[in-house]
């Protein structure tokens, strides 16, 4: 590990200007590029205090040797400097965005004399026109058998084609109509062009012009007694209409825009882009990117912008309109420089109402899940459930893999309604029959909660350990007798597991000493930094940040610190509805909840007349003016 002093630049050395670094290790090799508006001020943040930085840029800067950086003329520079050397050098330490998956795109080759329609993946090609993504490739397929019957362009490969041309006979497509075969001369190659040029509109929104077209030919056709035209035309508007009801539109002004969201945690973030075109959802594209620096959401659109649209024939992919959740420092900078790429203005907004709020809050959870979903791929495969397990006993010293593990959080608001949880994982996975929850009388602050917590959890396992000991030897140890379902507590959890640092951690320990059991290991959970905390000890033990035992540390505090502020959340709604509502006649739970969901607070329900409280169904004139009553009587004098 190299000590960064070693390498820090001279005072005076860094110029305050705009400008892009580089990291290096040992062999030359950079391992980071950054950019930044003033090279001193940001390069200085590196060289402070090792533990007031981000894990992962402890990481970088002690595996680095050496930096260098470069000054441009403005942000905009910087910009498009970082986007080549990451592209160039590929640093570990950076964001990749990389596809979680490989996306099809439907595809238009305008660079050939006959433009073909066919499915593509991978890197983008110069002179090919692309719609999508789709999520499969199937729905590319289902989309040109309908339209190829309006636009009959060639699909077919190029040696299909040259076959055709030299034996003088189409493919099946063309005898069935779904190809206006250019290849045996039916129609010019100006002809097909055309063909191909209305297909490409009506991908790119104008569907409305294409419709009133073929209704006007359709007419047409009609009154000139061309009944068989007439027909195919109006088949034709049938295969378009389907076209565009796959296509669902979610935008009414036309708008041409990207929306791209994010869900994170402490290690990695899901971002998800919906790609709006003419008002409607014309693909999707999702990634699952490692964060190695403590990123804010605006640093996560930063990367996002200049890593997804610099490429360089990905000009026409710039949308008029970037929708995101949050600005970067950057934004003025960002936007001219995708405006650059894109040829005409380009803006970067939040949207704060509207149509365009709610797809950025559906894209959003579309995010979340595939955070989830890619979490619990890693925790439902058994191989790597076992070495999250090994990792955890190799940290923390313990002399086998712990089979069972429990984890606590204590959830509290200013020393009120003071509640705590325990969930159980057994053999990396979640044990939900064996969660327990915990109203805290006794205590006002977490250390003392989590004492309370954890005495009367173990008070009672010692208490059940007493009974097995009393069974005959014929009775299963840990079953009740009686119901023979397993003794609650009768289980001591191999490790368990508290949110929070080293003061969680000591408080924990001096109940397991005080209650006698010395065969639980005990460790701590940090949020600030992820780092595992272990009684006694002055210093934290740091897991890789791709381990698969700090993920499953990190589920299990997750999972703790969900179940607690549930279960916080219900008790401060049930203590909301029933004080200063219990001496109200005739009102019971029901109606009580009734009045929670119209008014969402007592506060905003004292305030309200009784004819608005009437209003409720099931609350009555003189129900509604004991509420009033009730809400608003003086409080007694204190004595």
């Amino acid at each position: 590990m190299a000590d960064p002093a070693t390498y820090r630049p001279a005072p005076g050395t860094i110029p305050d200007a705009p400008g892009v670094y580089r990291f290096r290790d040992p062999s030359g090799r950079v391992i980071y590029v950054g950019k930044a508006k003033s090279l001193r001020s940001r390069l200085n943040s590196y060289f402070g205090d090792l533990w007031h930085l981000h894990q992962r840029t402890q990481q970088m800067v002690t595996t680095a040797a050496s930096v260098d950086w470069v000054t441009v003329g403005s942000e905009v520079e910087a910009l498009q400097l970082e986007y080549s050397w990451i592209k160039e050098y590929d640093p570990r330490f950076n964001v990749k965005y990389r596809d979680d998956k490989s996306y099809p795109f439907l595809a238009v080759t305008l660079d050939e004399e006959y433009p073909r329609l066919q499915v593509m993946r991978g890197a983008k090609r110069k002179g090919v026109r692309y719609f999508g993504p789709y999520s499969h490739a199937w729905a590319i397929r289902e989309t040109l058998d309908l339209l190829l019957r309006v636009f009959p362009a060639r699909t077919c490969s190029s040696g299909v084609f040259k076959r055709a041309g030299q034996i003088g006979r189409p493919c099946l497509l063309g005898d069935i109509g779904k190809c206006s075969a250019p290849c045996v001369g039916r129609v010019s190659v100006e002809e097909h062009r055309d063909i191909v040029l209305d297909f490409c509109d009506f991908m790119a929104g104008r569907t409305d012009a294409m419709v009133k077209r073929l209704e006007r030919e359709m007419m047409a056709a009609s009154q000139e007694l061309e009944f068989e035209r007439a027909a195919r035309l109006r088949d034709d508007l049938v295969a378009l209409r389907r076209a565009m009801e796959k296509q669902t539109v979610v935008l009414g002004d036309g708008t041409d825009a990207d929306v791209v969201a994010f869900a994170e945690d402490p290690l990695e973030a899901a971002v998800q882009v919906f790609h709006v075109r003419g008002g409607r959802v014309r693909g999707q594209r999702g990634w699952v990117v490692e964060k190695v620096e403590d990123l804010s959401t605006g640093d996560l659109v930063h990367h996002f912008c200049s890593q997804v649209y610099g490429g360089e024939h990905g000009e026409s992919d710039v949308p008029r309109e970037m929708l995101v959740p949050a600005l970067p420092a950057d934004a003025d900078a960002l936007a001219d420089w995708l405006t650059q790429h894109r040829g005409s203005r380009v803006s970067l907004r939040v949207p704060q109402r509207g149509d365009k709020k709610a797809l950025l809050e559906t894209v959003a959870r579309n995010a979340a899940e595939v955070l989830t979903r890619h979490k619990l791929r890693r925790s439902g495969d058994l191989t790597t459930r076992s070495k999250a397990l090994e990792e955890i006993a190799e940290a923390l010293g313990m002399s086998t893999a712990p089979l069972r593990i429990e984890c606590y959080d204590v959830s509290q608001i200013q020393g009120t309604d003071v509640v705590a949880s325990m969930v159980v994982f057994e053999d990396g996975l979640a044990r939900k029959s064996e969660y327990r929850r915990f109203a805290v009388r006794g205590a006002t602050d977490d250390l003392s909660a989590l004492s309370e917590v954890l005495r009367r959890r173990f008070a009672r396992y010692i208490e059940a350990r007493a009974e097995i000991g009393e069974l005959d030897a014929e009775e299963t140890p840990g079953i009740d007798p009686t119901t023979g379902k397993p003794r609650k507590f009768a289980y001591p959890p191999q490790l368990v597991v508290v949110d929070g640092g080293q003061p969680q951690v000591a408080a924990a320990a001096a109940v397991l000493a005080d209650l006698g059991i010395d065969d639980v290991a005990l460790c701590g959970l940090a949020k600030r930094l992820e780092e595992v905390w272990l009684p006694g000890d002055d210093f934290p033990v740091i897991l890789p940040r791709a381990s698969e035992g700090l993920y499953l540390l990190q589920r299990l505090r997750d999972e703790a610190h969900r179940f607690a502020i549930t279960f916080h959340r219900q008790r401060r709604s049930k203590r909301m509805i029933t004080s200063g509502l219990d001496g109200v006649p005739g009102l019971g739970e029901v109606r009580r909840k009734a009045l929670l969901r119209q008014f969402g607070s007592l506060k905003r329900l004292a305030a309200a007349t009784p004819e608005e409280i009437a209003e409720v169904p099931g609350i009555g004139r003189r129900t509604a003016e004991a509420i009033v009553a009730a809400l608003n009587a003086p409080a007694e004098p204190t004595p």
